[in-house]
């Protein structure tokens, strides 16, 4: 009897929608390029940037003076990166279906702590470590009223929202604290490499902050935590811990861009520093793609977020447009983010696009 031949597995052929030709490969592209998650934020930047460079001569002028960049793109970047550094704090709390309207607190007590230790003659690093300290200490007191005490996130934040500008004021003695020391004004407006110190810091915490969340399972478990608490407490992650984690971060980062607040306008302001940048930071993250549901974030969206607000704060005054209008246009970029994230209204754009595409257009 003769032998059976053994099988030999052949290799899995491709699939039939693989593409076989060029214009298969770029239809492939493009349809992965249109979910990716910062095609919207960037493209909507490099609208107002294009819009710039048309009503604005010298916009797109760059030039080096004593080795240091400067033109209007570079002081955006600048002026971005408290608002840059607030939206990755606030990326994280939003991701665990919480939010945080106490920045804006946070950034006006670390400004008002640095600002009287410097001129208290403590060294600079004293004081930087103070004012973290300070708002590190804001964050563990949101972390427990939300994390452990269970408040709602938007009234236990609420609560140092009011009281911690009150408090700032109070250190303050209600004045203004203007700052003569050289050195404090390096974070805000000095130079490295050609670029803005602010810059770097905001390179440098965002690097950090995507390799802990990436290279470890630390990102993983905030995003269980805002899709399902219950069920990530259940399956053995301390909820409550990584909770109050992500609000001692975005506490801290407030407490950063407090001081780059400061050294940039050279003083302490508890009335009026960082007034609304919690609103702005909410803004910028949802801008980059993040959901207020929960459970998603973009580290990468948030920063593209961060710069069309500034850039469009800024279009809007060199172009001469009242600053009232500024708050209109936020009021309105709200809205419609608000509207596009509804599941009743995505439901209701999807009834109409089918019936749009059935014959007279009736279902």
């Amino acid at each position: 009897m003769a032998e059976t031949p053994p099988v030999i597995e052949s290799l899995p052929l491709p699939p039939k929608d693989a593409p076989t030709d060029a214009t298969s490969a770029w239809r492939l592209w493009l349809t992965t390029l249109k979910a990716h998650p910062l095609l919207r934020p960037v493209l909507a930047l490099a609208i107002l940037l294009l819009v710039d460079a048309i009503f604005l001569p010298g916009f797109l002028h760059l030039e080096i003076k004593d080795g240091h960049l400067y033109g209007p793109l570079i002081d955006i970047l600048n002026r971005a990166a408290p608002l840059m550094l607030a939206a990755l704090g606030m990326s994280l709390v939003i991701a665990t279906r919480g939010i945080d309207v106490s920045v804006g607190a946070v950034v006006a007590i670390a400004a008002t702590v640095a600002a009287m230790l410097v001129n208290a003659k403590q060294p600079l690093p004293v004081a930087y470590a103070a004012a973290l300290g300070a708002a590190l200490l804001c964050g563990a007191w949101n972390g427990v009223l939300v994390a452990g005490l269970k408040l709602q996130p938007i009234i236990a934040t609420l609560i140092l929202m009011v009281a911690g500008r009150g408090l700032a004021q109070l250190m303050a003695d209600g004045q203004i604290i203007t700052v003569y020391e050289p050195s404090f004004f390096v974070l805000g407006s000095g130079y490295l490499l050609g670029l803005p110190v602010s810059l770097w810091v905001v390179l440098v915490v965002a690097l950090i902050t995507t390799l802990l969340l990436k290279k470890t399972a630390l990102g993983l478990f905030i995003q269980a935590v805002g899709l399902n608490p219950v069920a990530s407490r259940l399956a053995g992650l301390r909820t409550v811990t990584l909770i109050f984690g992500c609000y001692v971060f975005a506490a801290v980062c407030a407490g950063a861009a407090g001081l780059m607040i400061a050294s940039n306008i050279k003083s302490a302001d508890a009335n009026n520093a960082g007034l609304l940048l919690e609103l702005d930071a909410i803004l910028a993250v949802t801008l980059g793609g993040a959901s207020l549901a929960g459970g998603k974030y973009h580290l990468a969206g948030s920063l593209v977020g961060a710069l069309i607000i500034q850039t469009l704060t800024t279009t809007i005054y060199s172009l001469g447009v009242p600053p009232e209008v500024n708050m209109v246009v936020k009021a309105l970029v709200v809205f419609l983010l608000c509207i596009l994230q509804s599941n009743e209204w995505r439901t209701m754009l999807r009834r109409w696009t089918q019936r749009s595409s059935l014959p007279g257009g009736r279902a």
